[in-house]
């Protein structure tokens, strides 16, 4: 149906109303046009999903890293062993300060502990002044400072007025560097030609200091028949 309105002052302007004429063909949208339009809806979509993918599959695949040496149980087994073996220390000046023999050492990293079997120590103050130590087994740090000697143990060397000085017990407590010697066990002193049968001992040779803990027994050389 077609109505034509008149207005007043204005050329008349045909209005059509309802479908298009039956002739006139609707106009179709080639297929490439409709995929390219498709590909710009869903593009932002196929890209998010690409990337999720991407991520899971990395995540996935990602080798799980070693632990570290800090992460690993302490090992409670030796990691080296050495028979017949004598280790020796100097000092800054490259004189012999310490040196240590024994039949077997085995060292524990856990504790960085050394355990030694029969050890025979021999030990050179500044001053020139010979320390020597021995027992059937010695517990030590790794540099050979402090040792613990157990089973027959003997610590012999001079005191600071330059009488000889022994100590023998079933333990001793060394510490090489500062020169001390402490036990808890029953314990035998020879100081020249003294003797004296201790409960414990604590001596300390940079400050002359000889701590004994009873009950004690003496045998006390009279003065002038120093050996």
């Amino acid at each position: 149906m077609s109505v034509e309105l008149h207005l007043p002052d204005l050329p008349e302007i045909p209005i059509s109303l309802g479908p298009p004429a039956a002739g006139r063909a609707a106009q179709r949208v080639p297929w490439g046009v409709r995929l390219r339009e498709a590909l710009s809806a869903y593009l932002p979509l196929l890209l998010m999903s690409a990337l999720a993918l991407a991520t899971w599959w990395l995540v996935a695949h990602t080798p799980v890293p070693a632990p570290t040496a800090a992460e690993l149980p302490p090992r409670t087994e030796p990691d080296y062993q050495m028979r017949d073996f004598a280790l020796e220390r100097f000092d800054a000046d490259g004189r012999l300060a310490l040196r240590i023999e024994g039949v077997r050492m085995r060292h524990y990293p856990a504790t960085d502990r050394v355990e030694i079997d029969r050890p025979q120590i021999r030990a050179i103050a500044p001053d020139g002044r010979v320390t020597l130590a021995s027992a059937a087994r010695a517990l030590g740090n790794g540099d050979g400072s402090e040792l613990q000697l157990s089973g027959g143990a003997e610590v012999t060397s001079t005191t600071a007025d330059g009488m000889p000085l022994r100590m023998t017990s079933e333990f001793l407590h060394v510490f090489i560097v500062l020169e001390r010697v402490r036990t808890s066990l029953p314990v035998t002193v020879r100081i020249g030609g003294s003797r004296i049968a201790a409960a414990g001992l604590f001596y300390d040779h940079a400050q002359r200091r000889l701590d004994l803990t009873g009950p004690l027994r003496a045998v006390l050389e009279p003065r002038g028949e120093r050996r």
